[in-house]
């Protein structure tokens, strides 16, 4: 593995959102993606904790909690255990001062804990409630568990996802938490736009799992609606474009080719010493290579064969042939391209000494994001935070007694 650049922390560091607070009750992928992606560009992020903390602490890699310290990065820690009415009562002052509040309970819970939408902007008009879920707040499977494989199975991705003669392939990662917590920031900044430019109300955002990853699917319903026909699973083939796939190596990796266009195509028949495929009727026209797909790639992973990865990208670099790699992370901690911009850095830690993360995305030119804090131990903010209500070193005292608030290895 390359030595990654060494980067420190930006605590001072301002951003373009520094005077919006955030108030995150979320647990999980979806809200965590949502509010890092605000912090990272300056907004004032306060995880609200139970006792137990987000859940994500738990998901932890040889006992590093490695997704917590990624998403948590330049968050703030609250620990309310919002079972107790004081700590409620606590949360309803914060949100009195705060743009958002970020939830992710199951529909219902947040009323039964008498935080539902209207006490809150009863407290504060202009507040944006964003309330994410598996499913959203209303229809029929309202009230059904929410997690994230449940909806990638039920929204068409995991049956367009895979090969036509095995089963459908769930994805690898957080895909339905963190498309929806991306479709989230978009929400979110225009509901701040409206309340702050327009002069407008704060608002409801019902953002399930569920509608985003069907949204990104494309036009799967009026495809069918005009063929009567389920697109088939093609692995990496596409139904749209030919050839493109995946083809394996002479040393076992993998590189990905698209050529999409007629004369990209025709520059990849030139390229494998084939100029004839060009004027072959079964390989003319994009419709062609697409119906006759698996023979066609024949003829390409026998050429790609002959060669290691490294060797088919520098052939096919040279006759400006669109392909590349396809990488696994060890190879991606060991790229100069990742390297150069930093797409991966090390940060100061106290588990792994260094811990390597993503960079702020996107880059902005005029209002950059930063790395300010690291993500934050279970009601480190506490003081703080309520320091702010006018709650006092006694007054604190007696809440952490009463287990209203909590704070990580904190003596009551």
């Amino acid at each position: 593995m390359a030595s990654l650049k060494q980067r420190g922390y930006e605590p001072g560091a301002g951003g373009p959102l520094s005077d919006v607070r955030i108030l995150d009750l979320s647990r999980l992928v979806a809200g965590n993606t949502l509010t890092q992606v605000l912090a990272d560009f300056g907004a004032d992020v306060v995880k609200v904790e139970s006792p137990d903390g987000d859940t994500l602490r738990a998901w932890r890699t040889q006992d590093v909690d490695t997704n917590w310290k990624l998403y948590a990065r330049n968050k703030k820690s609250l620990g309310l255990d919002l079972r107790q009415p004081a700590a409620r009562e606590l949360l309803l002052e914060l949100a009195a001062s705060a743009a958002v509040l970020v939830e992710s309970f199951k529909p219902g819970v947040l009323e039964a804990m008498g935080l539902a939408p209207d006490v809150l902007l009863a407290r504060n008009p202009r507040l944006v409630v964003v309330r994410i879920s598996g499913w959203g707040q209303t229809g029929p499977y309202r009230g059904r568990p929410g997690f994230g494989t449940l909806v990638e199975g039920i929204s068409g991705f995991a049956a367009m996802n895979g090969f036509a003669d095995r089963e459908p392939v769930l994805p690898p990662m957080y895909l339905a938490d963190t498309v929806a917590g991306l479709y989230g920031v978009a929400g979110l900044l225009i509901a701040l736009r409206e309340v702050e430019v327009n002069g407008g109300q704060g608002q409801v955002i019902d953002l399930p799992l569920l509608d985003p990853l069907f949204a990104v699917l494309g036009p799967q319903a009026a495809n069918y609606r005009l063929t009567g026909r389920v697109k088939p699973r093609t692995g990496s083939r596409s139904t749209n474009s030919g050839p493109r796939n995946a083809y394996r190596c002479k040393d076992g990796l993998y590189v990905g080719l698209s050529a999409s266009t007629q004369k990209m195509a025709e520059r990849l028949f030139v390229s494998i010493g084939r100029p004839d495929l060009a004027a072959d009727p079964r390989y003319r026209t994009n419709a062609d290579r697409v119906r006759h797909a698996e023979e066609l790639d024949a003829i390409i992973a026998a050429f790609i064969a002959q060669r290691t990865q490294a060797e088919n990208v520098r052939f096919f670099e040279q006759a400006q042939v669109t392909i590349g790699p396809i990488y696994d992370i060890s190879q991606i901690v060991d790229d100069p391209h990742f390297l150069d911009r930093e797409i991966l850095a090390d940060y100061p830690d106290p588990d792994m000494g260094a811990f390597p993360m993503h960079h702020v995305v996107p880059r902005m030119s005029g209002t950059p994001g930063a790395i300010r804090t690291p993500a934050p131990a279970i009601g480190q903010h506490n003081r703080e935070l309520l320091a702010g209500l006018g709650v006092d070193d006694g007054r604190y005292r007696e809440l952490l007694r009463d287990g209203a608030v909590h704070q990580e290895n904190e003596d009551r």
